[in-house]
């Protein structure tokens, strides 16, 4: 079992699933569970899709991919998002240097210490991450207001937000209908 809800295989679709389905094969020519968990609602999978390539693989992104990843595995720790974990883990370590420095970024995130390895404009977004992600009713004007300050752009604050915004919506669907990897092919980068 793969979900805790009826999932229609691509092998099974016809119509507008077979579409969807279509528009949301990976780089391994494969379909994620993920997106298998809307089989149901085709037309939120294609919502998922429109959001999940907006928010990390936008041409018109300005931080850097290997930042957008650090924030989305960031809010995946926070929320204990195995799932993301498993597939964004892998994308974050590759893109953060691989290697021994991939691994000590990440450890500083998994333990909710991004001043080890994080300065600057980068650390203030991702403690701005973790308030968004955790203590969301207390977020301030001067909480975007510090962010500024440590240097980052209105832009690249709507680029963390909706980044962490994303992950805090996936990691809601897939803890909440028990989604597995199984079946999936982890990871979208090589790694080192």
């Amino acid at each position: 079992m793969t979900a805790w809800i009826e999932m229609i295989s691509p092998a099974g679709a016809s119509g507008a699933l077979a579409d969807a389905y279509e528009a949301a094969g990976t780089p391994h020519g494969t379909v994620d569970n993920v997106m298998q968990a809307h089989s149901l609602r085709p037309h939120t999978m294609l919502g998922h899709i429109a959001l999940y390539k907006a928010v990390l693989h936008h041409e018109d992104n300005t931080l850097p991919a290997s930042f957008l990843e650090a924030i989305g595995v960031y809010t995946s720790y926070l929320n204990g998002c195995e799932y993301s974990l498993a597939h964004h883990e892998h994308n974050a370590r590759v893109l953060l240097g691989g290697g021994e420095l991939g691994d000590a970024r990440l450890n500083a995130l998994k333990d909710r210490a991004p001043e080890r390895e994080f300065s600057g404009k980068h650390l203030a977004l991702l403690k701005y991450v973790e308030k968004l992600t955790l203590d969301v009713a207390n977020l301030e004007r001067t909480d975007v207001v510090a962010l500024r300050e440590a240097g980052a752009t209105d832009g690249e604050i709507l680029e963390t937000n909706q980044v962490c915004g994303y992950f805090n919506y996936v990691n809601r669907h897939l803890n909440g209908l028990g989604v597995t990897t199984d079946g999936d092919v982890i990871g979208r980068y090589e790694a080192d």
